[in-house]
């Protein structure tokens, strides 16, 4: 079996507050982060899972959070060459790294640079003062602006600003103006989502008042056009890049690829020679995961025959792309005879559309996504 390519995910657990809206595992910063211990634990982590890489290179690496700018960048000069010289990276590989604007210094994203980081991806989720306040930001509209232009200036392949909407008292015409500001600022991907209240948040505990549902439909519709309008093209649910600057990383998921995930509640997920998935969760609290009595990896499992199907298109039919159907036998122990029901009743229902060697989700599909993936439960 050829196997899938080969990313690995880099978790910071760190952040100076945590969001109201956050399900992360994230803590707020309490006095100095402990720097070089952390970078060392991630180095003797990756060496414990250095077993699942299979003689594979790495081709994308993400480091999230938290806020994984807290860092310097001899942190990531350390850790990045101990990654490439114990698994290797590809000459094209992509490695990210999360930023939050209120913790951008002048230089920083050049230090970045330097130590061998080529994407930026950077937390904006307004460009409204009233808004980044009520989602219990640190930055203000100013610090956003400000951190795309040192990122343009910092001689990055690409970088992406995350954008929210659905926000707490929104309007269609707010959500507008926060787009084309962003747009403005000419990143080459925009991550562009709908708040969602999540359980464990503050907000679940004391919900804000959202949107009505026609207004969140209105901002989608309309948001989507200025995005087309302005060169970006949607390659997933909250995905939207100029043509050639997709995220390598996240198309690796979507795609159904494995990963190694480093770090505090870092997930994992690898494939063998005889098609078993395994997925993996580290250690979730710093101090637990620091502990030198412990091991790093928290769970495992294989993945059941009876979830395959699912796993591989939840992930799978987030993407606008078509979905070969060869992939199905390729990256899973499941034929395309073993699902024939439920891609008939998808195709039935108008969620799916079958061209002879893909699937392609529909615009209802991707609508009702979740009534098209129940058909694989």
């Amino acid at each position: 079996m050829s196997l899938p390519p080969l990313s690995l995910y880099v978790h910071v657990p760190w952040c100076v507050q945590k969001c109201p809206y956050c399900d992360f595992n994230s803590h707020g910063q309490k006095g100095t982060i402990p720097e070089k211990e952390y970078v060392q634990h991630l180095i003797d982590d990756l060496k414990a899972d250095l077993h699942l890489v299979q003689g594979r290179k790495i081709h994308s690496i993400f480091i999230g959070g938290g806020t994984p700018s807290l860092l310097t960048g001899d942190a990531y000069t350390r850790l990045l060459g101990e990654v490439d010289r114990l698994i290797g990276l590809t000459d094209d590989c992509e490695i990210t790294l999360e930023a939050n604007p209120g913790t951008v210094e002048t230089g920083r994203f050049k230090e970045y640079v330097a130590a061998g980081i080529n994407r930026i991806s950077i937390g904006v989720q307004s460009m409204q003062n009233d808004k980044l306040k009520a989602l219990g930001r640190i930055h203000g509209a100013d610090e956003a602006s400000y951190a795309a232009k040192q990122a343009h200036q910092a001689g990055l392949n690409s970088f992406n600003l995350d954008l929210m909407h659905g926000l707490p008292g929104q309007s269609v015409a707010d959500a507008l103006s926060d787009l084309e500001k962003i747009i403005a600022l000419n990143p080459p991907h925009i991550s562009w989502y709908q708040l969602t209240i999540e359980p464990n948040t503050q907000f679940a505990s004391k919900p804000p008042t959202l949107p009505h549902d026609d207004t969140l439909w209105d901002i989608q519709e309309q948001g989507q056009a200025l995005l087309a309008a302005a060169g970006y093209e949607q390659y997933e649910i909250s995905g939207y890049a100029k043509p050639g600057y997709q995220c390598r990383h996240n198309l690796n998921y979507w795609r159904f690829g494995d990963y190694l995930g480093i770090g505090c509640g870092a997930h994992g997920k690898i494939t063998d020679e005889n098609k078993v998935i395994t997925r993996t969760v580290k250690v979730k609290h710093p101090r637990g995961y620091m502990d030198l009595a412990k091991p790093y990896l928290y769970q495992q499992w294989q993945v059941a025959e009876d979830d395959l199907a699912f796993e591989f298109f939840m992930n799978r039919f987030r993407l606008v792309e078509p979905c070969p159907k060869a992939d199905l036998p390729l990256l899973t122990s499941l034929s395309l005879q073993s699902q024939e029901q439920a891609l008939t009743e998808a195709i039935a229902k108008g969620l799916l559309i079958d061209d002879k060697d893909n699937w392609q989700v529909s615009q209802k599909g991707h609508r009702f996504l979740n009534d098209l993936l129940e058909l694989f439960v």
